[in-house]
């Protein structure tokens, strides 16, 4: 329906017969997000250049094939645990627990049938001045090998024009682990425009990162600082400007693939910027998680197509993923992902549309 803030339809079906829902949210100047029930996903975004004309800029698919043919993450929410455990194991309460390990030794983004795999459910849709939705899945205990049943919720917001704010929360029947964060992966030029996101300018709000085994796993060690690396963007710089010279992290990243360390004290806040240079696009990323995990498409790697059949190739688009710092279950110096019956696992993010001033 023309006009309207919020629409249905149905995105797909899945083998067992059970329909995948897309639910598009408006805001102003043709702002408009797209959610599909399967995997959370952030189907489309689109968003007005400098010049008012619109483009979609998440990288994703045109049908709902393409999200079941190759596990990529694109758009998707990821959980129980996003980035990775070293070795998939942990211990709570004196208790050891393996996961199953798909990312060479380790466990990535929940492991081998993730949330980014689940048909989620429509809990509600507010079709008011601030139109959303919310989806809910419940992990049952054992999924995964992860302990306890965890009940989660996650709302899509249009909070301003050309506004988009996520908010996830959990609870759990007992003593488990949770770390949760949104997997899109932006290019402002347009995520059909075939143009890498290397001259894109990034500023992230942060004086220290983690510095990464070659199995991209924390080393034993305390947060680095970004002064004097390639890794400081206090200050925009374009993300390819420095993404070539010889420095051990960029090697073990084969780019960027790096938590910043952002110390939000559950406070929502400014963490990074994003600007293209052609099409005057601006994202601001606000959120409350304690790390940022800043990827530069590197795994891209041209084996799969996307929207408008183009493929899918190396920084074709970056991930801006706010969350708890990878490993952390098994690094008592890191922010805690633990979570105990009668407590509540939030996480707060905003993206922020905006252009380039004339």
């Amino acid at each position: 329906m023309a006009g309207a803030k919020i629409e249905k339809d149905i995105f797909g079906t899945l083998s067992d017969g059970r329909k995948v829902e897309r639910i598009v949210l408006r805001g102003e100047g043709g702002f408009e997000v797209r959610i599909i029930t399967h995997g959370a996903v952030l189907q489309a975004l689109i968003a007005p250049d400098a010049n008012g004309n619109c483009d979609d800029v998440v990288l994703g698919h045109d049908a709902f094939a393409g999200y079941l043919a190759e596990r990529k993450f694109l758009g998707a929410t990821v959980g129980r645990y996003a980035n990775r455990i070293a070795k998939g194991q942990f211990s709570l309460d004196g208790e050891t627990f393996q996961l199953p390990v798909n990312n060479g030794p380790n466990a990535l983004h929940g492991g081998l049938d993730g949330f980014d795999r689940k048909l989620w459910e429509i809990a509600g849709v507010d079709d008011g001045t601030e139109p959303a939705v919310t989806l809910t899945y419940v992990s049952p205990h054992g999924e995964e090998n992860y302990p306890g049943r965890l009940d989660v919720r996650l709302t899509y917001r249009v909070t301003g024009p050309t506004e988009l704010s996520l908010i996830m929360e959990a609870r759990t029947d007992r003593p488990t682990i949770v770390n949760l964060t949104n997997h899109s992966f932006f290019n402002l030029e347009g995520a059909t425009s075939g143009t890498p996101i290397l001259d894109h300018k990034l500023t992230v709000a942060a004086d220290h990162f983690l510095a990464i085994d070659p199995t991209a796993i924390p080393l034993p060690e305390p947060p680095r600082a970004v002064a004097g690396t390639p890794f400081d963007f206090r200050n925009a710089r374009p993300v390819g400007e420095r993404i070539r010279e010889s420095d051990q992290q960029l090697r073990h990243g084969k780019g960027y693939d790096h938590t910043y360390c952002l110390g939000r004290d559950g406070k929502l806040a400014f963490a990074a910027r994003l600007e293209a240079p052609r099409s005057g696009r601006i994202m601001e990323l606000f959120t409350d998680q304690p790390g940022l995990q800043v990827y530069s498409g590197n795994y891209l790697d041209g084996t799969i197509s996307g929207k408008g059949g183009k493929l899918i190739r190396q920084s074709d688009a970056m991930c801006l993923e706010p969350h708890i710092w990878p490993n952390a279950p098994n690094r008592p110096d890191f922010p805690s992902p633990r979570l105990d019956p009668g407590g509540v696992y939030r996480h707060h993010t905003v993206y922020r549309f905006g252009v380039r001033a004339s």
